[in-house]
């Protein structure tokens, strides 16, 4: 992604258009095609006028009393080049010329058209997919505080919706520009050529045109990115009650779910209409202002103190092309609609894709297991928040050990574990590994030493197969996968499947129950094989037999691995070689079950709690 990037400075539209820009010069050949294409289009608009020159020498050649001026006689002998079966007693044959001379240009414009408007859409359309894979990609690298900032139904929003209309001002647009912009720059250059005094009155309108497209640009952007937030607005909320619909329907959500869907749509309608009457106004009036110039035009022409030095079939000629301008210009500054949303929505786009990567100075790559932990006076903040989540840690976690984090909700025991694959930016020098601050590591070679299991396990929809070798583990042989699930007692329901191991399992594994899904996720867990392994709540979502299973089955994958234990369940961490209680971001307790239960202090008073639940 070869970007030039302007962090500290919002991109003005001129900035973002040129932006767009390199993303067209990959695709120069095609774009070339298409101006050449179009070249022939706006040639062929202005073959049209040069052809009415000629009628009145039409009507005068069928008048035996023929009365041409000296210029049109100069007309027809420059015609002589023409094929001798066009020439009739050597003169020029017009009933057979103009009708030839329309089909020639018809087909030229066909052909024209057809290599403009094909290559330009083929240009655009690549443009589009380039700019929404580069925008994915940038996001998959972001730093975790980014999507904590911003709902994923915004995000998705920016991918659909906002790439799209960069869609409708790179196809629609760019073509009319081209197509458009050509026609009338050949057209103005032929009436200048035929008369350049009365084709002044263009060059005199042209200000007055300028400032009333300037002024509606800075309003189609404005409304156009209020368009794509409440687009976004209505995506996030949409995704929210598909997702949760369970819910939705179990606490009689719908009604306040259409509520907030209603209002999100009618904000989008609000905007939308803001800019419809930008838009139905401005085309008009620049319309006005055109026509205006051609009635004066007009005026001038039919005087004979301005069309003196012009023949009969000039000012014919004259005339048809400067009727022909007012279309492609109307057409051009109907398309700043498009083009100023298509800039808006670009923007919006390059203010994620400018955006700082996930940090990652770290030079050190990892040539054996990972091995001892330490967290020396860790104190940590979430970016944005001005409280702490982690006060004062100081913990050592020896290579091989097992150590379980109990507490409370929002304890800190996640926060502290997930410092561990750098999800958030660690304080410099507070956590190390094997000696060295875990911000020398480079984070690919980290997080290669790192297996996670979450409480809420993340699936995706593809086979099971797919599931559990995922990622950098696809390469992972089948005797591997099978041995994988084996361990995380899967097979028990992988058999049962329609088709095994290629069975989809749908969005987020809907199709699975919860305990099912969280046996795929340690048995992606185990077919990494990383040094450190992290179960947070692994086992929350198992029943008491699976979870005797799954229980029995870790001790066999936790030997001789350093594994990070988060558990409600007391019972499942009893075994831990070290236990280390959390309450409000602070360590309280340390050390082994039989010796906290002595001590009789807070994990003593956790374990007494459950044991009466229970």
């Amino acid at each position: 992604m070869n970007q030039p990037k302007q962090p500290n400075n919002p991109l003005s539209g001129w900035n973002v258009y040129k932006r767009l820009l390199v993303y067209v010069s990959r695709f120069w050949w095609a774009f070339l095609v298409s101006v050449l294409g179009f070249s022939f289009f706006a040639l062929s608009q202005a073959g049209f006028a040069a052809l009415i020159k000629y009628l009145p020498a039409a009507f005068d050649q069928k008048d035996p009393d023929c009365a041409c001026s000296p210029d049109e006689v100069s007309e027809l002998a420059n015609l002589s080049f023409l094929p001798d079966f066009i020439q009739v007693n050597g003169q020029i044959d017009y009933q057979l010329l103009l009708p030839l001379g329309v089909i020639v240009i018809v087909i030229l414009r066909g052909i024209g058209s057809y290599f403009g408007s094909y290559y330009i859409t083929w240009v655009a359309r690549n443009l589009v997919n380039a700019l929404r894979q580069d925008l994915f990609a940038r996001i998959l690298i972001l730093p975790s505080s980014f999507y904590s900032q911003n709902a994923s139904g915004h995000l998705l929003s920016m991918i659909t919706f906002n790439v799209e209309q960069v869609t409708g001002a790179a196809t629609d647009a760019l073509k009319t520009l081209v197509r458009e912009g050509l026609t009338v720059i050949v057209l103005l250059g032929y009436i200048f050529y035929l008369n350049w005094q009365l084709s002044m009155i263009f060059l005199v309108v042209s200000p007055v045109i300028a400032l009333v497209v300037s002024y509606t640009s800075k309003l189609f952007r404005r409304y156009g990115r209020r368009i794509q937030d409440s687009m976004g607005g209505v995506t996030h909320v949409s995704s929210e009650a598909i997702k949760g619909f369970q819910v939705v329907r179990a606490f009689g959500g719908n009604e306040y779910e259409r509520g907030r869907f209603r209002a999100a749509s009618e904000n989008n309608l609000k905007q939308s209409l803001k800019l419809a009457r930008v838009d139905e106004i401005s085309t008009p009036l620049i319309q006005i202002i055109v026509f205006s110039a051609m009635a004066l035009l007009f005026w001038l022409g039919l005087d004979p103190e301005f069309s003196r030095n012009m023949g009969t079939g000039e000012f014919l000629a004259y005339i048809t092309a400067a009727s022909m301008i007012a279309k492609p210009l109307r057409q051009l500054t109907s398309v700043n609609n498009k083009i100023q949303i298509g800039i808006a929505a670009a923007q919006s786009i390059f203010e994620v894709m400018d955006k700082e990567n996930e940090p990652d100075r770290g030079t050190v790559e990892f040539l054996k297991p990972a091995g001892k932990i330490e967290f020396r006076n860790l104190s940590f903040r979430y970016p944005g928040s001005g409280e702490e989540v982690l006060k004062n840690i100081n913990l050592t976690i020896e290579q091989g050990q097992t150590v379980a984090f109990v507490g409370r909700s929002g304890s800190g025991k996640s926060t502290l574990v997930n410092l561990l694959p750098r999800f958030n930016d660690v304080p410099a020098n507070q956590l190390f590994i094997d000696g060295l601050p875990i911000e020398d590591y480079q984070l690919k070679s980290l997080r290669q030493q790192v297996a996670i299991v979450n409480q809420h396990v993340i699936l995706f929809q593809d086979s099971v197969k797919r599931n559990i070798a995922y990622g950098d583990l696809a390469t992972s042989s089948d005797e591997d996968i099978v041995n994988a699930a084996t361990t995380a007692h899967a097979m028990e329901f992988i058999g049962g499947l329609p088709r095994g191991f290629d069975t989809q399992i749908g969005e987020d594994g809907f199709m699975l129950s919860g305990g099912q899904r969280q046996r795929l996720a340690m048995a992606r867990a185990i077919l990494k094989d990383a040094p450190v392994l992290i179960l947070d709540e692994a086992t929350s979502a198992l029943d008491n037999e699976s979870e005797r299973y799954i229980q029995d089955a870790l001790e066999a994958v936790m030997h001789n691995r350093t594994t990070l234990v988060i558990a409600h369940r007391l019972s499942t961490v009893e075994k831990a070689d070290k236990i280390i209680v959390m309450d409000a971001g602070e360590i309280v307790e340390t050390g082994t079950h039989a010796e906290l239960l002595t001590r009789n202090g807070a994990y003593a008073q956790l374990h007494k709690m459950q044991f009466r639940e229970n």
